[in-house]
This record gives structure tokens, C-alpha cells and sequence, in this order.
């Protein structure tokens, strides 16, 4: 009987330590269970679309460097095609027509970008101005399969001058700033609407240059904002940089370090965006590129930290 008894006790023992040990496991896991879903959406979405555009505008950039010769092959992003040319009135408009990978083989492209300018506009000049449209513009990241399709309009101007091959031999930089408003719709149907207003300035050397991203747009009290919309569930946020974001060439463009800050003053939330870690979640060091970035969010009383891929 005595042994029976033993038996029952030892096997309640286990059963409480098994629940006692599943409950600690669902509160680790759960452990940011107050996190807000969106704030982690949103600071992909916005990363994701980021690196997107800064591959975008690196085309039309490199399409408006051939210096009126449109039938060059030479500045032409991979896998596109300037589809056609034509005149009206004082406008010159042009697509660029995409079908495959990036030159990186990281993306994968299909749609239009539309370029308008005037005649006579030499994108060498000191504020030079170009609108550019994303028609249909649907990107597929390779690593994930996941795919986002852009349409929408921005102002493209070159602030001081010259063109972005010449950085580091004929000019010490580049600076162009991109401003409009455009809809990102996802493979899983949803979608975002955001304005953005975006300072891309260009330094270093051929081969080893390194972009900076900075934020100039404005609305109520916020200021230096890069983008700032509707997102996916439909909340109206503002992502702000507080912090230069660089990317670099050597890094394959990837953002090593910046802070943004995204903030849903409706639901009293925000998350800080904070760029240059390693898969360890640790710090990048020297040369090192990053594969992580930090993001440190808040809600109302509740806060945590998460590490999420590039």
C-alpha cells in the first residue's frame, strides 16, 4: 500500500513540475505577448518597402545618367528595358519595364516605373527635377517568397549636382530627395498607404559606397519624418529618424546603423528602430555587416525588446 502511495505522490510530482515547467515556457515565449502586433509589422513593412525603394530610385537615377542617351544599354537596371520615349508638349516621358532579378539576384521584379521631366532637364544640374510613378511595381523577395506591389507618384530632385558614378572621383557627394504618396499592397491582401519624404545623400568610393537616409518631412507635431501614413490595420502612424540611417554598398546596401522612431499616437504606442546588430542580437563591429536590427517597443505601461532579419 505504502509503495502504491509512493508511486501516486511521485507521479503527481511529475505532473506538477511538467505544468509548472510548460507554464514557465508559455510565459517566456508570451513574454512580449503585450507587444504590439502592428509595431512589428510596421517596422518590417517599412524596412522591407525602404530597401525596395532605395533599389528604385537607384534605377531612375542611373536611367536619368546617361546624359539623353536613352537607347544606351548601359545604365539600364538588370533585367529592364526603357520601353519607350516619346514628347509632349515640354514633357518627356519614359518607362522602364521590368522582368526578372535585381543585378543582386535578391529581388525579383515585374511592372513599370514612369519618368516625366522636362525638355531640356539635365539631371547634372544642381536641382534638377524629375516626377517618377511606380505602375504596378511588384517586388518578390527571394529569401521569403513574400511580394509587395507599389503604385503611386514622387518628386525626385538633385540637390547639389552631378551624378552618383562620379562620387568619390569627380564629386564628393550625392544628395537627391524623393517626396509623394504611394499604396503598398501585400500578397496577403492587405495593404498601407504612406507619404514619404526622403534625403538620400551618396559618399565614398566606387565600389565601396555608403548611402544616408535622412527624413525631412513634417505633419502636426512631428518633424524630420522619412514616412508616415496608414498601416496595415488601418492605424495612422509616423515614423520619424532621429539618427541617420547608413546603409552600404559592402553590406549589399543593408542599413548598418540609424535609429527611426514609429509612433501610433491613437493607441498610444511606439517602437524605436535601432540598426547594426549581428545574429547574436549583438552589436556589429569594425567592417562587420548586420543581419539584425533591434526594435524596443512600448505600450501604454508595458514595453519589450525583440530582434527581427533584415
Amino acid at each position: 500500500m505504502k509503495t502504491k502511495n509512493l508511486i501516486h505522490v511521485a507521479m503527481i510530482l511529475v505532473a506538477v513540475a511538467a505544468l509548472t515547467l510548460t507554464s514557465c515556457k508559455k510565459e517566456d515565449i508570451n513574454d512580449g505577448k503585450a507587444n504590439p502586433a502592428s509595431m512589428e509589422q510596421l517596422s518590417a513593412d517599412e524596412n522591407n518597402v525602404e530597401n525596395i525603394m532605395n533599389d528604385a530610385e537607384n534605377d531612375v537615377s542611373s536611367v536619368m545618367s546617361n546624359n539623353g542617351n536613352y537607347k544606351s544599354t548601359e545604365f539600364l537596371p538588370c533585367n529592364a528595358t526603357l520601353d519607350s520615349l516619346a514628347v509632349a508638349n515640354d514633357t518627356v516621358t519614359m518607362y522602364i519595364t521590368y522582368n526578372g532579378l535585381t543585378c543582386n539576384g535578391n529581388r525579383n521584379r515585374t511592372g513599370k516605373i514612369e519618368i516625366k521631366k522636362k525638355v531640356g532637364t539635365h539631371w547634372e544640374q544642381a536641382g534638377a527635377t524629375i516626377i517618377y510613378k511606380y505602375i504596378n511595381f511588384s517586388v518578390t523577395r527571394v529569401a521569403t517568397g513574400k511580394s509587395v506591389t507599389l503604385n503611386g507618384t514622387k518628386t525626385f530632385v538633385n540637390v547639389n549636382g552631378g551624378h552618383r558614378w562620379q562620387v568619390g572621383t569627380l564629386i564628393s557627394s550625392y544628395v537627391q530627395r524623393a517626396s509623394g504618396s504611394m499604396t503598398a499592397s501585400f500578397d496577403n491582401g492587405t495593404s498601407r498607404t504612406w507619404n514619404v519624404a526622403r534625403q538620400l545623400t551618396y559618399t565614398g568610393t566606387p565600389g565601396q559606397f555608403v548611402l544616408t537616409v535622412d527624413g525631412f518631412g513634417s505633419a502636426g507635431e512631428f518633424e524630420n519624418l522619412v514616412v508616415w501614413g496608414t498601416n496595415r490595420q488601418g492605424e495612422e502612424f509616423f515614423t520619424q529618424i532621429t539618427q541617420s540611417v547608413v546603409h552600404k554598398q559592402a553590406c549589399d546596401w543593408n542599413p548598418v546603423s540609424g535609429i527611426k522612431i514609429h509612433q501610433i499616437p491613437a493607441d498610444n504606442k511606439s517602437a524605436t528602430i535601432t540598426f547594426g546588430f549581428d545574429s547574436n542580437n549583438q552589436p556589429i563591429v569594425g567592417d562587420d555587416c548586420p543581419t539584425r536590427y533591434r526594435v524596443d517597443w512600448q505600450k501604454n505601461n508595458q514595453s519589450g525588446t525583440m530582434f527581427m532579419p533584415l
